[in-house]
């Protein structure tokens, strides 16, 4: 076993071990981070164009301290967060060349239904947001080293390198006029720098093969008094080939989120660690094409100060190469 894959392999076992997946904020918004580059047993490893469309299911209707559930306003807020329901929609386009290089473009759509009680001078006052938008978009970069170790069981490495775009809105208001949350809002109106590596390997025995990822995400600017706190994220995951067309799949997801920062943040309240499974199918309806599957359910979720959390989420998707 080589020193590199060694200190890949350690990188991210130690990235879970000290964190976690979903991507909380205060008010609830999400996009579930199973990752859906590895559900073939070629991946994003050989030469030529893919394309990724997945849908998410993430209702977030748990509120949550620490690692306790609570009771909806149980810890007095400004605002008691209700629920928040994640329907997004996410297009990915890919291109590997025979150079090593890679470049990949994704495009999420939010459908995002919001519900808290405002606590205004000893009223409570429902507020409620709903919505469908473009979020930020992200240009990725990466760069593949040549196959490694046994030819048998061939492996490949490659660094990840890219940016979020502040392409979402950072403005949505409800029909009575009330803008939401920032935490809330399809964009976060700033430039992110992202970076990463991967280490992917097919196994000699029932076409199978495994995967390891890590990735972090910063802010370089604010956007309107608001910053979101760097996420730095680490995937593992196991293929087996049920049969020539059915795939077993599994994954263990981790994220760690920093407070968001500025005026317009809730510091207090923003900030997790979590770490999710995620078992799922995929299934080879053509040559060259395949729909996919994924249920991710939390194992451990440590939240800062009061947010909305998930029972579980739901992830299809079809993708393919040509």
């Amino acid at each position: 076993m080589t020193k590199l894959k060694l200190l890949l392999i350690a990188a991210t076992i130690s990235a879970i071990g000290a964190i976690p997946s979903l991507s909380f904020a205060s008010c609830g918004a999400a996009f579930c981070t199973v990752n859906s580059n590895w559900t073939s047993e070629s991946a994003m490893v050989d030469a030529g164009s893919s394309f990724d469309l997945r849908y998410e299911y993430i209702k977030q209707d748990q509120p949550r301290t620490g690692t306790d559930n609570i009771a909806t306003g149980q810890i007095p807020h400004h605002h008691d967060e209700i629920s928040t329901v994640n329907r997004n929609l996410v297009a990915s386009y890919s291109r590997t060349f025979a150079s090593g290089w890679g470049l990949s473009v994704t495009a999420p759509i939010a459908d995002r239904a919001h519900t808290h009680i405002h606590n205004h001078r000893g009223a409570k006052i429902v507020d409620q947001w709903d919505f469908t938008e473009l979020g930020d978009m992200r240009v990725i970069g990466r760069y593949q080293l040549p196959l490694i170790g046994d030819p048998m069981q061939p492996a490949t490495t490659g660094l990840i390198f890219g940016v979020k775009l502040p392409t979402g809105r950072t403005n949505v208001a409800n029909a009575a006029g009330e803008v939401a949350e920032r935490s809330l809002q399809p964009g976060s109106g700033t430039t992110d720098l992202i970076a990463g590596a991967y280490y992917h390997q097919k196994l000699p025995h029932s076409n199978s093969s495994w995967f390891a990822q890590t990735q972090y995400q910063h802010a370089i600017n604010q956007h309107d008094g608001f910053k979101p706190g760097a996420q730095l994220g680490a995937d593992i995951g196991y293929r087996y080939g049920v049969s020539d067309k059915l795939g077993a799949l599994v994954q263990l997801n981790a994220v760690v989120k920093s407070r968001d920062s500025g005026a317009e943040a809730e510091p207090a309240d923003s900030g997790s660690r979590s770490v999710f499974v995620s078992p799922g199918l995929s299934y080879a309806v053509a040559n060259n094409m395949q729909v996919y599957g994924f249920y991710q359910h939390p194992l451990y979720q440590n939240i800062n100060g009061v947010q909305l959390t998930a029972r579980r989420a739901f992830v299809f998707g079809l993708s393919g190469r040509f």
